[in-house]
């Protein structure tokens, strides 16, 4: 499981730069489109569950093996 979450976060990570990099793209050119200017915040809100799940990962293994052990 935490094989396929650290992929589909990096996946998602590419698919966010591409958005932001496609939002200041057509901002540069004309008023954008609402649709574009909120392109980037789905992806956004999916790397911050993953990357939250992965900084608490570590977390986690310790509390688990400190609760065999004792």
């Amino acid at each position: 499981m935490s094989n396929w979450i650290r992929l589909f976060h990096r996946w998602v990570s590419i698919v966010f730069t591409v958005t932001v990099l496609a939002n200041f793209a057509v901002m540069s050119q004309q008023p954008p489109p609402p649709y574009i200017v909120y392109a980037p915040l789905p992806p956004l809100f999916l790397l911050l569950f993953s990357g939250l799940y992965m900084f608490a990962l570590p977390y986690v293994a310790k509390w688990r093996a400190a609760r065999r052990t004792a």
